[in-house]
């Protein structure tokens, strides 16, 4: 009879795991419903704001830096009082725009690109303006489409 029941032990070995293919069901179910849910919880809230008769803000409109980079790549900066654009090299224009930034943080500085200059020129000048020259934004300037002009 020992002998019967150490069959029976080794027969029935108890196993450590644990089977995770419930929980990888409901976590993809999961899944599933909160990216169908997600985008619809981005309802807008309706709200009747009361009407007065007063006076809107005035903001100053601060005249920006503009970086010019014309068709060869040379660089000019162009500012308040100067009636055409001022020639001059990146590490000069670099400092005059870190002159300008430390004077007024919140001066806007657009970088207008021709349309001929290689777009890593452009993007790099953007990089070095806030970098080397402490720009908080650069933006980008551009024009409308000419309605003759097609692509």
């Amino acid at each position: 009879m020992a002998t019967g029941s150490l069959r029976r032990a080794r027969k029935r070995k108890l196993k450590a795991e644990i089977n995770v293919v419930p929980y990888i069901d409901v976590m993809l179910v999961l899944l599933i419903i909160f990216m169908v849910t997600a985008p619809l919880l981005n309802v807008g809230v309706d709200v009747n704001l009361p009407q007065a008769n007063a006076k809107t803000l005035e903001q100053k409109k601060k005249q920006p830096l503009v970086v010019q980079v014309n068709g060869a790549g040379e660089l000019s900066l162009m500012y308040e009082g100067l009636k055409r654009p001022r020639a001059m090299d990146e590490a000069q224009l670099l400092a005059k725009v870190a002159a300008f930034i430390k004077a007024d943080p919140e001066l806007p500085v657009y970088v207008a690109g021709d349309a001929a200059v290689r777009y890593q020129r452009v993007y790099a000048l953007m990089g070095k303006l806030q970098s080397d020259a402490h720009v908080a934004r650069v933006s980008l300037m551009g024009s409308p489409p000419s309605a003759g002009k097609e692509h």
